[in-house]
């Protein structure tokens, strides 16, 4: 029998007053976690101020330590 190679996805557990940063698509950009329900996310824009109530919708890449945020 074959193998076959499989992408496994978890949502990330998201916790208020988190900073996060997502690297591609509509919401990309720096965001702070502002509130998180079972199937909603509140996020605050650290520059504008603009708040994006939207779906859950992010897996975990990776975490590192930044010496600046917002990178805008």
């Amino acid at each position: 029998m074959d193998a076959f190679e499989v992408a496994f996805f978890k949502p990330y557990p998201f916790a208020a007053g988190q900073k996060i940063h997502i690297t591609e698509g509509p919401r990309r950009g720096d965001w702070e976690i502002e509130t998180v329900t079972g199937r909603k996310v509140t996020l605050r824009c650290p520059v504008t101020g603009k708040r994006l109530e939207t779906d859950r919708f992010c897996y975990f890449v990776k975490a590192e330590k930044v010496d600046r945020w917002p990178t805008y």
